[in-house]
């Protein structure tokens, strides 16, 4: 797998019957080790290591209901009230991040109106904050901390 633009996660890697699976520490069992999952899987050490967001406040392909759709958002975290704080959209390294993208994480968001929005393949990161009483999206520079 290709190395991010992210810190070095200690990732539980096993093969299974000629599979590569990766542990997730949130969901707490493995998974098929694809690209995409490559990038979820550091983003989530990334923002319970570097960003301090607890592991009980992430949820990992939380199902969205959206027009009589169940889509799965990769990452939601919540606030301590419960409330969705930011949403991240993994790409994997290969998948350019485009309108599209935000677009789909704009869909997530129609339902759990969360703060912070991330759209990332590991190589670049994009958030953007929410401003819903002034009706606007302003990037920022960094992921907010916990």
């Amino acid at each position: 797998m290709p190395q991010l633009m992210l810190p070095k996660a200690a990732l539980k890697i096993k093969l299974v019957e000629g599979t590569t699976q990766v542990f997730d520490i949130v969901r707490k069992k493995y998974f098929v080790l694809t690209p995409e999952e490559w990038v979820r899987q550091h983003f989530i050490h990334f923002l319970n290591i570097e960003k301090k967001y607890p592991l009980g406040l992430m949820r990992v392909e939380k199902i969205i209901k959206y027009n009589n759709l169940r889509t799965r958002a990769d990452i939601v975290l919540y606030n301590t009230d419960g409330k969705p704080n930011m949403i991240v959209e993994c790409k994997a390294p290969n998948v350019k991040i485009t309108q599209d993208s935000f677009n789909q994480i704009a869909k997530y968001n129609f339902q759990l109106r969360s703060e912070f929005l991330v759209v990332t393949n590991g190589l670049q990161h994009f958030c953007c904050k929410m401003e819903y009483k002034r009706n606007e999206i302003k990037f920022v520079e960094d992921i907010p901390s916990f």
